[in-house]
């Protein structure tokens, strides 16, 4: 087979370090799919891999998220056919022209849904499936506290949750990122400032949940944003991990006696049929119109290096495609 090509990073470091590299196109495994890549996803955990924030041998092939059609099929595979339009959010080589992953890890993607816009919301989408359905499973008359609202996943979960019937109070970087979420309440105060506002929104009830992407900067102004016996899903490190936690601040934050988790997609699409279901919920609410996923903007897939600078500069808004 001819040869594709790959973005690698063969060092931790910063945007830089990202490397093209050719490479001979596999066959598929028997229970593998071969796939010709029509887009990528970026994704803030592209960058932590990247640095070394998360563990990885090197080199390291970069991505989680991509979407293309089948061209091959392994031996004991059944139910997809050359020509499926299938996704896939395994950490690892989605920055590729060509991509081989397992069949049990393949989602189907319906017809009627853009290549680009499911490599935009593959991942993000799922994530704010569990956060919004399985995390903390949000009902009407909930209200919810949303970081990083104009984001990836932030711009999914504020729909998903306001077809609930949960009041969000959205939180974004700055006035220009804040006026494009919509939401009930649409804030880009300071984070020392946050807490106050949601006090003076809430009439000093607070939040039943705070959905926390941005990790340490944020984490403070969360917890205090919390009702006694609220939920605080600290699910990202877009500032940061979050320093090592003292079990007394649940207590004595906010409202007090509040609960804290810090999930992980895997855990929840970890079989065939949990992600079928995950996928089921999401791409309806993309064809009933819920969700419109936006993609703020697109790079080549040779360019992810200036895609990661535009990304941890918080330069972006909606989702950010790769093309090879």
């Amino acid at each position: 087979m001819a040869n594709g090509y790959r973005m690698i990073v063969k060092e931790h470091g910063g945007p830089d370090v990202v490397s093209r590299e050719t490479f001979k196109v596999p066959s598929p495994g028997p229970d593998e799919l071969l796939i010709e890549t029509e887009a990528v996803g970026l994704n803030f955990i592209d960058t932590y891999y990247r640095k070394g924030l998360y563990p990885d041998a090197l080199p390291i092939r970069l991505g989680s998220e991509s979407v293309g059609r089948v061209i091959e099929i392994g031996a004991k595979v059944e139910g997809f056919s050359v020509g499926d339009r299938v996704g896939c959010t395994q950490n690892g080589g989605a920055y590729a022209s060509h991509r081989v992953i397992p069949a049990a890890k393949a989602i189907r993607v319906p017809g009627t849904i853009e290549p680009e816009i499911a490599a935009a919301v593959l991942l993000k989408g799922l994530t704010a499936c569990y956060l919004a359905e399985d995390t903390f499973p949000a009902k009407q008359g909930d209200i919810a506290l949303v970081h990083a609202a104009a984001g990836g996943v932030g711009s999914l979960l504020v729909p998903w949750l306001t077809d609930k019937g949960v009041t969000v109070i959205a939180h974004s970087g700055s006035a220009e990122k804040a006026a494009s979420v919509p939401a009930e309440h649409s804030l880009h105060c300071a984070f020392e400032e946050l807490a106050g506002e949601v006090a003076r929104i809430t009439d000093g009830a607070m939040c039943h949940v705070a959905y926390d992407g941005v990790g340490a900067a944020s984490w403070t102004a969360s917890l205090a944003s919390l009702r006694a016996r609220g939920m605080m899903v600290s699910y990202g490190n877009a500032s940061g991990a979050v320093p090592p936690v003292a079990m007394l601040d649940l207590m004595t934050s906010g409202g007090g006696s509040l609960y804290a988790t810090r999930p992980t997609l895997a855990h929840y699409i970890a079989t065939p049929a949990m992600l079928d279901a995950a996928a089921e919920k999401l791409f309806s609410r993309i064809e009933s119109g819920v969700l419109a996923p936006r993609i703020g903007q697109t790079f080549a897939l040779e360019n992810a290096a200036e895609a990661h600078r535009a990304l941890e500069a918080r330069a972006t808004t909606g989702s950010t495609v790769l093309i090879p």
